[in-house]
């Protein structure tokens, strides 16, 4: 979101329709190449596309009257603002979507870009800077993938079609990590399980069907200093030459391996980081399919705020990147209601006493606690709170619902609530079916981050079985697929910011067992979402009314 006076701008145009805007300033009028390798093909385009003959020409954008960039401005704003008014394009099925990015090095497909009115839904009152129209809001348009990969043809010999996974296996010693990591293991270990589950099934249906060729999971750890995650990354798709990479838990390190991915070109799939930072880097090769923390605190808020009324929230969490980002939406949206939050406390990953965090905490006299952090953590800060006798409500991430939390927190953990990103009681055979085919394999019961993995390297086999070996095709099968992909967490929509948008939910600890409830179920109020760009509101939001 940027919250700036309106400036007024100029769509441009390249010999292949792409489109681009920059600043309409004598500045960039007067700089040939200001808008990149945009610019001349754009001047010429647009003085041809005028009738101009050759020889009035002039290069670069300095021969330009003022005259003429006002009108051809007019004419690109108007082109703009006719899309914009035209809300999202209709959707095309796969066999036309395949047709047209078969467009070879230089051609752009003409497909429609996936276009949202509300960036993560977010209501009114608490969205960020309600106080300011902006003149440009980010992420409700899909980005457009313009390089030449699409052209690359499929190699002539390929034993295996390898995917690529990156996630945390083994415990190591890093910066990012704060020392030595600290249970994420676990998490890492369930979705490189599930992950193979995913292959072996796939293969034992034929595997790659156009070649019939098996499929291959190349498994690299990621729990390691931020570069080395880099060079993970390299590893799989230049060593490994892998198609596509599924993985990150960590938001730190996984934020240098998108980065990376961007400048190989690789489509990277993520089913365990729930940083909404993640998405917002605007990768075209970036996808995810898990509800994220921006989510799971909008519910959560939405249950403690606006349901259950209470008015002094505080909030302990972990000291590292993910206690820090999760409780964002949290802490802003608490303020945003009127009932901001009273002190907010961190304690390193791993701690076991809480004294100094609690002795400021009761200061402030909270009548509702917030944390973010690992499951064992969650439970020992539950267990200190309840030693000294606290009786308000514990309300936490996801991270919480694991087996080592109920069994440090004993009856403590009874009444807890957290937000969850999906709901494993509903009915559905293809969840029944992975359960016991998972139980089978590995003997044990797949938890969120397993069942996730599942979804995300199920839709990359499906991507690639659908475009062929082509990274760029596979990356827009994805990006263009004009349905939920039917996951075994449920139907996983994706936004225009390739990010799942589909439903998340509270879980509670009630009679010795987490019991899954949807907004509905709890009667959880939700703030006015505006299906409207800000942009185009006679208010930026609620607030702007508000004293």
């Amino acid at each position: 979101m940027l919250a700036k006076p309106f400036t007024q701008q100029v769509q441009t145009m390249n010999t292949s329709d792409c489109f681009q805007l920059v600043p309409l300033t004598p500045t960039a009028l007067n700089r040939p190449g200001q808008a990149g390798r945009h610019s001349c093909a754009s001047a010429w385009a647009a003085q041809a596309s005028l009738g101009r003959p050759k020889a009035q020409w002039v290069r670069g954008w300095s021969g330009w009257t003022p005259a003429l960039a006002i009108l051809t401005a007019g004419l690109w704003l108007g082109v703009a603002a006719v899309s914009l008014a035209a809300g999202p394009m209709a959707a095309l099925d796969i066999e036309t979507i395949l047709k047209r990015i078969d467009v070879g090095y230089y051609g752009k497909p003409n497909l429609p870009l996936k276009t949202n009115f509300n960036y993560a839904r977010s209501p009114a009152d608490v969205e960020p800077f309600g106080a300011v129209k902006p003149y440009k809001e980010h992420f409700l348009v899909q980005m457009e993938y313009n390089g030449a990969g699409r052209g690359v043809p499929e190699p002539e010999h390929v034993d295996t079609v390898k995917i690529g996974f990156l996630g945390p296996i083994m415990p190591t010693v890093s910066v990012a990590t704060g020392g030595k990591s600290h249970n994420e293991e676990a998490l890492g270990i369930a979705m490189l399980r599930a992950c193979r589950l995913a292959i072996e099934e796939a293969n034992a249906k034929g595997g790659y069907l156009k070649r019939k060729i098996p499929f291959e999971l190349c498994v690299r750890n990621d729990n390691a200093l931020w570069g080395a995650s880099g060079n993970e990354v390299i590893h799989l798709a230049y060593k490994d030459n892998v198609w596509a990479i599924i993985g990150g838990v960590d938001g730190a390190n996984t934020h240098i391996a998108i980065r990376v991915a961007l400048k190989i070109e690789i489509p990277w799939m993520t089913p365990g980081d729930l940083d909404p930072t993640y998405i917002e880097t605007n990768i075209p090769w970036v996808f995810r399919c898990i509800g994220d923390d921006r989510q799971l605190n909008y519910i959560l808020v939405d249950y403690a705020i606006r349901k259950m009324g209470y008015k002094r929230p505080a909030i302990i969490r972990s000291s590292n990147r993910y206690g820090r980002f999760g409780v964002r939406e949290i802490r802003d949206s608490c303020r945003r209601l009127n009932r901001p939050v009273v002190i907010e406390m961190a304690y390193k990953v791993g701690a076991r006493n809480f004294d100094m965090q609690l002795d400021r905490i009761a200061e402030y006299q909270p009548d509702v606690i917030f944390h973010w952090g690992n499951g064992d953590d969650a439970a020992y800060v539950l267990n200190a709170i309840r030693a000294r006798g606290w009786k308000q409500p514990f309300l936490c991430c996801d991270r919480a619902i694991c087996d080592e939390f109920v069994k440090i927190a004993g009856p403590n953990a009874e009444g807890v609530v957290c937000g969850y990103p999906w709901n494993p009681d509903r009915k559905d055979p293809k969840l029944d079916a992975f359960r016991e085919a998972f139980r089978k394999r590995w003997g044990a019961e797949p938890d969120t981050y397993a069942a996730h993995a599942y979804d995300g390297i199920n839709m990359l086999i499906w991507a690639i079985q659908t475009a062929g070996l082509n990274r760029a095709k596979i990356r827009d099968v994805l990006a263009y697929r004009p349905d939920p992909f039917p996951g075994v967490t449920g139907d996983i929509p994706l936004s225009a910011a390739l990010d799942d948008a589909g439903e998340v939910f509270l879980a509670i600890r009630q009679n010795g067992r987490w019991v899954y409830h949807s907004r509905e179920d709890l009667g959880i109020p939700r703030g006015p979402v505006i299906e409207k760009p800000r942009v185009e509101r006679e208010q930026a939001s609620l607030r702007l009314n508000q004293p």
